[in-house]
């Protein structure tokens, strides 16, 4: 008996829908509490082809909320990690594991690929790097938030609004899991119903969850979620841009201190902080402006207060860890 009998068995999915999983590839961001259950059901799923990029090692603190991993793989690469529960559950799967982040500079050959794009990273600039790339390229984008006792998942691009119709401006807070905590069973609930979406998707599966956006919040045990499939593209947007997209003429403003960065984001690069970046302190012309800071939220922020009008000049870049 084939082992996805009781997937087959359902009126909606039947032989044809198996067959469809098994010839679908999807490209997961991140393999961190999100991206756990997701790889572990598409994989059980029998979605023929994923391609996984995490740069991140397992530590001892990703455990309770990342079953893919043991205390044996502490210091192991994620999807390295990953690649080996998989293969063992799922031996026919072609799984694609990059030891690397996703960045502005490869985020269209990652995406290119891919069926569907599952968004399972902790990163602002991450996410909305994806929801981008996924608005030019129509491809489906299935993105997640988890904190604390709560979060969402939305269904994006595809022919529906992008994560910026829904969410224009930058976050009020910077809190990450690392920094505000969260539970396992939560992370575990939101990455699940990520792989649902996706394979719905998949599936083409009527009502689509593109348009839509599910909240979860367990602290108050309440679930919501409404449809956005209306949403307007706003009008100005500043992009994330990759390291290699610089170019000559670009005025780069390193939004650091020198205690965060002894090193500036070029040899070049205007030292402000984002309190005191004003209009008036611009490189005059019509040269590019690149903000910078280590995730890339201080920058939107300073984009945002900088004012719509400056957007065309104005691109954004994530550096990650101090140089």
């Amino acid at each position: 008996m084939s082992r996805f009998e009781r997937q087959i068995a359902l009126p909606e999915i039947g032989r044809d829908g198996q067959e469809r999983l098994a010839a679908a590839h999807v490209l997961v961001v991140g393999a961190g509490g999100l991206g756990c259950p997701v790889l572990q059901y598409l994989a059980g799923a029998g979605i023929g082809e994923i391609t996984v990029m995490d740069g991140d090692s397992v530590e001892a603190t990703n455990l309770p909320r990342q079953p893919l991993y043991t205390v044996a793989d502490i210091g192991r690469y994620k999807v390295e990690a990953a690649r080996a529960r998989l293969s063992a559950m799922a031996p026919e799967l072609r799984l694609h594991p990059h030891a690397r982040d996703l960045t502005p500079d490869n985020a269209h050959a990652a995406i290119r690929p891919a069926d569907v794009v599952i968004d399972a990273a902790d990163s602002y600039a991450v996410s909305y790097t994806l929801s981008d790339h996924c608005l030019q390229t129509g491809t489906p984008f299935i993105s997640a938030s988890a904190l604390a006792q709560g979060g969402y998942v939305g269904g994006f691009c595809g022919g529906a609004p992008s994560l910026r119709a829904v969410f224009p401006d930058p976050p009020d807070s910077a809190a990450t899991c690392a920094s505000s905590g969260i539970m396992g069973p939560v992370v575990g609930m939101i990455g699940a119903l990520q792989a649902q979406l996706a394979l719905k998707v998949i599936l083409n599966h009527s009502p689509s969850p593109l348009g839509r956006l599910f909240s979860i919040d367990l602290a108050d045990l309440q679930m919501g979620g409404f449809d956005f499939s209306g949403a307007a593209e706003p009008e100005h947007i500043v992009p994330f841009i990759g390291a290699a997209a610089l170019r000559d003429g670009d005025h780069v403003i390193d939004l650091r201190s020198t205690a965060e960065a002894p090193r500036p984001a070029t040899p070049n690069a205007l030292r402000i902080p984002p309190q005191n970046l004003q209009r008036d302190l611009l490189p005059p012309g019509s040269g590019r402006v690149v903000l910078a800071c280590r995730t890339g939220l201080r920058a939107w922020r300073a984009a945002a207060a900088l004012g719509d009008d400056l957007a065309p000049r104005l691109a954004l870049l994530a550096l990650g860890d101090p140089r």
